[in-house]
């Protein structure tokens, strides 16, 4: 039995824990809030409840998976979990609305045709074809394994240049690439394309290989919690108590103690606490964290309470889509929350997140540059009035509104450059987990995260 203090509870330190702790293991964790969850936090008032991080979940095989291996229990035995159908609407800067279906390519593509013309979804196809080929080769090593050894190269099978571009260098394949030379700067693909990459923290200047982030959502689909992702934090947590882990809240870690060039415990609210390993997922100086990760985007999140109950046939999620040329170029620099942007608009349909059935509970984001200087109060009045003009008119029925926001969002690792650091580190007993660590942000890649780590690690 190994002594582990975990410095985080996070989810990527939740599930870290539990399944040290299934493995026999001694394990603290210490968390510098009063709480867990991290990203995955919570906002209640007036009868009222939001997730005041991620909304749905994808790949939720990745918690599957810790169901079982901590407890012997389905997922679904522990939160309600449910497909969310359809996946999506979409409103583009023209006025076209899309509907996309949930983990159905094929519908995907008869939605696009019906929206922008035929060829419309045998054009994207060949995209998400591309990515499938992207999953194929780097599902193991970028989700289900260590960092491997030296640079990993996009997988991307990039279609050949025609004429005499094909003589020319080239250099690294992106997005904008993408979106130029295989969707031929359609408006309506391109701003699909890169609404994808805000959601998860990325530019346009990301490697092509991110069309994988598509093809995952279009082929294995997202879901809902019941209660919101919090619940899954709960329930995350409630299997920590399980195996005895020992949580230590209000503790900030000041230092990884080495001894030997290994690490030996932790030193946290001026206590020394010993150790035979240490998982952190602190990107403070001194905790085991040698270089940053890529740029990212920040966020910012609209929790809106609303007088009046949910229409009837409103979607879980709609996308208010930016021009898509202008998003490019908010998406490349990024320098301040934009004036007329991409809102993704969560209304779910959950009795347990709203006082009676006379409210409902709605939470917008925009992925973006944040400033310190932003008046985000003012920004969210404006984003009602964006929306208004987009036909999503909810200012009348407005209570009240709570805003967020973060300064950067932890992005999944991509071969071809967007890469996050290993998990093992230069010193023996010392590991890295969480979005910031391989394989990178998302409640998914960060329960593989806890799971490569554990694997590491080994039983007691």
């Amino acid at each position: 039995m190994a002594r582990i203090v975990v410095i985080g509870a996070g989810m990527g330190g939740l599930a870290a824990a539990a399944r040290l702790g299934a493995l026999g293991h001694r394990v603290t964790v210490c968390e510098a809030a009063a709480t867990y969850g991290g990203m995955v936090g919570r906002y209640e008032r007036d009868g009222f409840a939001f997730d005041t991080g991620p909304g749905l979940l994808a790949l939720p095989a990745v918690y599957r998976d810790l169901a079982l291996k901590t407890g012997r229990e389905s997922l679904e035995e522990l939160v309600g979990l449910a497909p969310v159908e359809p996946e999506s609407r979409h409103v583009l800067p023209d006025g076209t609305g899309l509907v996309l279906p949930n983990a159905s390519r094929g519908g995907v593509a008869r939605a696009l045709d019906e929206a922008f013309g035929a060829g419309s979804g045998e054009c994207w196809g060949e995209v998400t074809n591309r990515g499938r080929a992207v999953w194929e080769a780097t599902r193991r090593p970028l989700l289900e394994e260590p960092l491997p050894d030296g640079p990993l190269a996009d997988p991307y099978p990039a279609p050949p240049r025609r004429g005499l571009a094909r003589w020319l260098p080239r250099g690294p394949y992106t997005l904008t690439d993408v979106a130029r030379d295989e969707l031929g700067n359609h408006p309506g693909l391109t701003a699909l394309l890169s609404e994808y990459a805000s959601r998860y923290g990325l530019t346009l200047d990301a490697p092509a290989g991110a069309t994988v982030l598509p093809y995952m959502e279009q082929s294995f689909g997202v879901w809902s919690v019941r209660g919101g992702i919090r619940a899954l934090a709960d329930a995350v947590y409630a299997r920590c108590e399980r195996h005895g882990v020992e949580f230590r809240f209000g503790t900030r870690v000041e230092e990884v103690l080495t001894a030997d060039g290994r690490a030996g415990g932790v030193l946290a609210g001026g206590e020394r606490i010993a150790a035979d390993v240490v998982l952190s997922s602190s990107t403070d100086r001194g905790l085991g964290w040698e270089k940053a990760g890529p740029r990212a985007l920040g966020r910012v999140t609209v929790l809106l309470a609303l007088r009046g109950a949910r229409p009837p046939g409103t979607v879980h999620r709609t996308v208010v889509h930016a021009d898509g040329t202008w998003e490019y170029e908010r998406l490349a620099h990024a320098e301040s929350v934009p004036e007329e942007p991409t809102v993704q608009v969560l209304r779910p349909d959950d009795p347990s997140l709203v006082p009676d059935a006379d409210h409902e509970a709605v939470t917008l984001t925009v992925t973006c540059g944040v400033r310190p200087e932003d008046d985000l109060d003012a920004y969210a009045g404006h984003l009602l009035d964006h929306l208004a003009g987009a036909g999503i008119d909810l200012r009348e029925r407005v209570l009240w509104r709570e805003v967020r926001a973060v300064a950067s969002v932890p992005v999944p690792s991509l071969a071809g450059g967007v890469l996050q650091p290993a998990n093992a580190t230069a010193a023996p007993g010392l590991y890295r987990i969480g979005g910031a660590a391989h394989p990178g942000g998302g409640l998914a890649r960060v329960g593989m995260s806890a799971s490569i780590t554990a694997g590491l690690i080994g039983p007691a």
